[in-house]
């Protein structure tokens, strides 16, 4: 099956293209395009994304990604030159920049052999999501090819699973079963939840978070030093740069809030107002070293906070395998820190790969072929899928 995923939740314009098969290995999964175009520099002047921004850069770019995943997969050239673009109008009514520019592209395209469209329909930003669902409508509309509505979450959860293939071509991969009760840890800037899975693709929440999501917090913080857009990054710079020096806070501490709680949530709203009062009392303008001290111990106190409540969580339900997902993932401390409780829980650890820990397209078209059943076509429900940006997880796309 050939899958075209889209994803628009926030600032990354992605679309991937990948061919799944199954065998008595599992599932196979081969990339045969995949590309992603961050916002990072337009949003690093407003400080944080900014939705409406978004959403036009996404109108902007998700055609000139779709010619370059196409040409690099392979299928600029196959097929007829058959769209049906009578329709695109009225799907794209409130998205007149991409409707100019599938006008001038679709009638000299030819039709890709793709025989299903993934796309994000929530959580996010809702204004970003519906530029993709309203892609997603009219390529499906120009090309007959079903869409199927997925959840951004369960993409991070999925393409974690993801194993590379040593001994084929580079981009190969296969989503080998689980040992079950597993347990997926999502952490980025708009989550941190911790997700129960007794079946396949069957999900409970078990932990949330109260306030802030993890990545929020490290974004937060980063602006209190200081720090320039995205501040994620940032922190856990100034933070490994500490620990190679050897940098401590010898002389504060912060908090580590709810680590002993009778529960799995997490809250991490206090922890970001403790940095605030504590570079109050510092010397101003904060020194270099002072900046490297906070960020360490902010991230050894998030981080202690999400070992305590996953090594409870293994416990509790007698966990065989730990799934690791979110853009918060690819934090170095935070990555080896899991890596040690897995060795010792004697639990399977699955991390994503650093490059597919971010937003992207390839988790979303993975979740679309585990999801291929519930896709719709223009004649059952394709115009009535709604961008949703507070999606619950787990959920099941309606229409």
């Amino acid at each position: 099956m050939i899958i075209l995923g889209i994803e628009t939740s926030c600032d990354e314009t992605a679309l991937s293209i990948i061919d799944v098969t199954e065998n008595e290995q599992g599932t196979q999964i081969k990339i045969l395009a995949n590309a992603v175009l961050s916002q990072i520099a337009i949003h690093t002047q407003y400080g944080g994304v900014f939705p409406m921004v978004a959403k036009r850069e996404h109108g902007k770019n998700l055609t000139p990604l779709l010619k370059k995943v196409l040409e690099e997969s392979g299928f600029s050239d196959s097929g007829e030159t058959n769209s049906k673009l009578d329709s695109l109008a009225t799907v794209l009514d409130r998205e007149p920049e991409l409707l100019k520019q599938l006008l001038d592209f679709l009638p000299t395209a030819k039709k890709p052999a793709i025989d299903l469209i993934a796309v994000t329909y929530g959580p996010g930003l809702e204004p970003a999501l519906w530029v993709g669902v309203n892609f997603a409508k009219a390529l499906s509309v120009a090309w007959d090819i079903p869409v199927v509505a997925t959840n951004h979450m369960e993409g991070h959860i999925l393409i974690s699973l993801q194993q590379r293939n040593q001994d084929v071509q580079a981009n190969s991969y296969q989503l080998k079963a689980l040992s079950l009760p597993a347990l997926a840890l999502l952490i980025s800037g708009g989550h941190t939840e911790l997700v129960l899975v007794r079946d396949w693709l069957n999900y409970e929440i078990v932990g949330r978070t109260r306030d802030d999501a993890i990545g929020e917090a490290f974004d937060k913080v980063a602006r209190i030093l200081g720090l320039p857009y995205p501040g994620g990054p940032q922190i856990s710079a100034l933070a490994e740069k500490a620990r190679s020096q050897q940098l401590t806070a010898d002389s504060f501490s912060l908090p580590r809030p709810m680590l002993k709680s009778d529960n799995l949530d997490f809250s991490f709203s206090g922890l970001k107002t403790a940095v605030l009062y504590l570079t109050q009392k510092l010397p101003q303008p904060l020194s270099e070293d002072n900046k490297m001290a906070i960020a360490r111990e902010f991230e050894d106190a998030a981080t202690e906070v999400v070992i305590e409540k996953v090594r409870k969580a293994i416990d509790l339900y007698g966990i065989e395998t730990l799934i690791l997902g979110g853009g918060v993932v690819a934090n170095k401390n935070i990555r080896s820190s899991f890596q040690k409780l897995t060795i010792e829980k004697n639990v399977t650890l699955h991390l994503p790969e650093i490059s597919h820990s971010t937003d992207n397209a390839l988790m979303i078209a993975i979740a679309g072929y585990f999801n291929r059943t519930k896709s719709v076509t223009e004649t059952t429900g394709l115009l009535d899928i709604k961008a949703n940006g507070n999606l619950s997880f787990p959920s099941t796309p309606t229409v």
